[in-house]
C-alpha cells in the first residue's frame, strides 16, 4: 500500500534513503531494520507529554543487554513479567477473601489486570509512556504473599520472631522476586533483570496510603535507594508513570472490594454513607469513572498525578469505610485466624526442616522434600534459612499453602 499521508513522512524518507540490504534479505535482525525501528520509536515518544518518560533515557538494567530490535525496554520487561511463574501464580492468590470457591470473587491476578487497565487509561489521556505504565502495573504485585494482606502481616510477624531487623512487605518482596527469585532460565541468577524505571515503579507502588491525593515523581532518587527496604515503599516513584500506577492501585480495589463483600453477604453499595456515594457514585463502575475523570482533569499538563480535594477526600472516606466494614468485619476476622494458624504453622515447620534436614528427610513428608529441592536451587549462596523459608511461603498460592499445611499437620 503506498504512503500518501504526512503521518508516514518518516517512513517514506527512510525507505528512499536506505535501500534494502540485498546481502541479507531474510534476516530478522539487521542494522538497517534496527536503526529504522529505533527511529520510529523515538519519533513516537517525541510526541509524548513533556513530563512523560522516554525509553531512550532509561537508566538500564543491572546486567547490560543488547537492546531488542522490535520492543522498547519496557515492552521487553512486560514480556518477562507475564511469562514468569510468579505472575502465573497470582491467579490463585487472594485479593481480600481467602481461597474463594466462588468464581466471581476477585483474585490477585484480576486485581493486577484492573490496575493495568485503569493506569493505561489515565496514562493514555495524559499522553504518558504506556509501555512503562503497563510493565509497572502488571509487575506490581508479583511478590505478594498468599492470603492477601493478612498473609503479608502474619509472615512479617513470623520473620520478626527470628530476625528483629528484618521485615516483609509485598512491595519490597515484589522487587526481590523481580531481581533475584524469578529467573527466566533454569539455573540463571539475577532474576528478570528489569529496567530501573520498572523496578522503581514496582517497589514504590504502595496502595495503602489512603490520604494521598497528589503524587509527584521523585526524580532525584538514586538507583541504589530502591533497595532500602525500610523506605523504598514509602518514597514516591521516580517517574510520573509510576505515580499513575500508584494511584490506580487504590482505584482498582476500592469499589471492587465492595462488590466482593456483597457476594459474601458483608456489605452492599446501599450501605455506604450518602456523603460518599453522592460524590463518587453507587457502583464500582461509577466510582472508577468518577475518579479517573477527576484525575485526568486535574493532572493534564502537570508534573504530578492529582485528585481534586473533594474526590480525594471522598476516596479516602470510602477506603476507611472499607477497612471498618469489610476488612475488619467478623467474617474476615474469622478467616484471618485460620490464615494466622496456617502461615505460622507452615513457617515453624519449614524452618525446623531447614535447620534439621536429616530428620526432615527421614520423615518422608513431601512438603519437606519440595522445600529441600527449592533450597538446592536457591539463587543466593549461603542464604539464611529464615530468608529461604520466607521466600518459599511468599511464593505459595492460597490453595498450595493450605495443602502444605494439611500434609504436614493432618494425621
Amino acid at each position: 500500500m503506498p504512503f500518501d499521508d504526512d503521518d508516514n513522512l518518516l517512513i517514506r524518507q527512510y525507505a528512499k534513503s536506505v535501500p534494502p540490504d540485498p546481502a541479507r534479505p531474510d534476516s530478522v535482525d539487521n542494522p538497517r531494520d534496527r536503526e529504522f525501528l529505533t527511529m520510529l520509536r523515538n519519533e513516537r515518544e517525541a510526541g509524548l507529554s513533556p513530563y512523560a518518560f522516554r525509553s531512550q533515557f532509561s537508566r538500564g538494567r543491572a546486567e547490560p543487554e543488547e537492546p531488542c530490535m522490535i520492543r522498547s525496554p519496557f515492552e521487553r520487561d512486560t514480556g518477562r513479567i507475564i511469562y514468569s511463574q510468579a505472575f502465573r501464580r497470582l491467579r490463585h492468590k487472594t485479593q481480600v477473601f481467602f481461597n474463594p470457591q466462588n468464581d466471581h470473587i476477585c483474585s490477585r491476578i484480576e486485581h493486577v489486570i484492573y490496575v493495568n487497565y485503569i493506569a493505561t487509561t489515565i496514562a493514555r489521556a495524559l499522553n504518558l509512556n504506556l509501555d512503562l505504565v503497563q510493565a509497572i502495573a502488571l509487575g506490581h504485585d508479583i511478590g505478594h504473599a498468599p492470603f492477601g494482606h493478612s498473609g503479608e502481616r502474619i509472615l512479617d510477624e513470623c520473620i520478626k520472631k527470628h530476625r528483629q531487623d528484618c521485615s516483609f512487605s509485598h512491595e519490597s518482596h515484589s522487587l526481590r522476586v523481580a531481581d533475584v527469585l524469578a529467573g527466566r532460565n533454569a539455573g540463571r541468577k539475577g532474576g528478570l533483570n528489569l529496567t530501573f524505571e520498572v523496578r522503581d515503579g514496582i517497589v514504590s507502588h504502595c496502595g495503602e496510603t489512603y490520604g494521598e491525593y497528589h503524587i509527584s515523581p521523585d526524580r532525584e532518587k538514586t538507583t541504589e535507594s530502591i533497595l532500602e527496604s525500610d523506605a523504598a515503599g514509602i518514597r514516591k516513584p521516580a517517574t510520573l508513570e509510576g505515580c499513575v500506577v500508584r494511584i490506580a492501585d487504590k482505584i482498582a480495589y476500592v469499589g471492587r472490594d465492595i462488590e466482593d463483600a456483597a457476594r459474601a453477604g458483608i456489605l452492599e453499595f446501599e450501605d455506604i454513607p450518602p456523603a460518599i456515594t453522592s460524590r463518587l457514585g453507587n457502583s464500582n463502575a461509577r466510582i472508577i469513572n468518577t475518579l479517573v475523570a477527576d484525575i485526568v482533569h486535574n493532572s493534564l499538563n502537570r508534573d504530578e498525578i492529582r485528585l481534586s480535594e473533594d474526590a480525594g477526600e471522598a476516596m479516602e472516606m470510602l477506603l476507611r469505610e472499607n477497612v471498618r466494614r469489610i476488612y475488619s468485619s467478623e467474617k474476615i476476622m474469622r478467616y484471618e485466624q485460620t490464615v494466622k494458624n496456617t502461615v505460622e504453622a507452615l513457617f515453624d515447620a519449614l524452618l525446623s526442616a531447614m535447620l534439621d534436614p536429616e530428620r526432615s528427610e527421614k520423615s518422608g513428608n513431601p512438603v519437606f522434600s519440595a522445600l529441600a529441592e527449592y533450597a538446592r536451587g536457591y539463587p543466593e549462596e549461603s542464604a539464611d534459612p529464615v530468608q529461604i523459608v520466607t521466600d518459599y511461603i511468599a511464593g505459595m498460592t492460597d490453595s498450595f499453602a493450605t495443602r502444605c499445611f494439611e500434609q504436614i499437620y493432618w494425621l
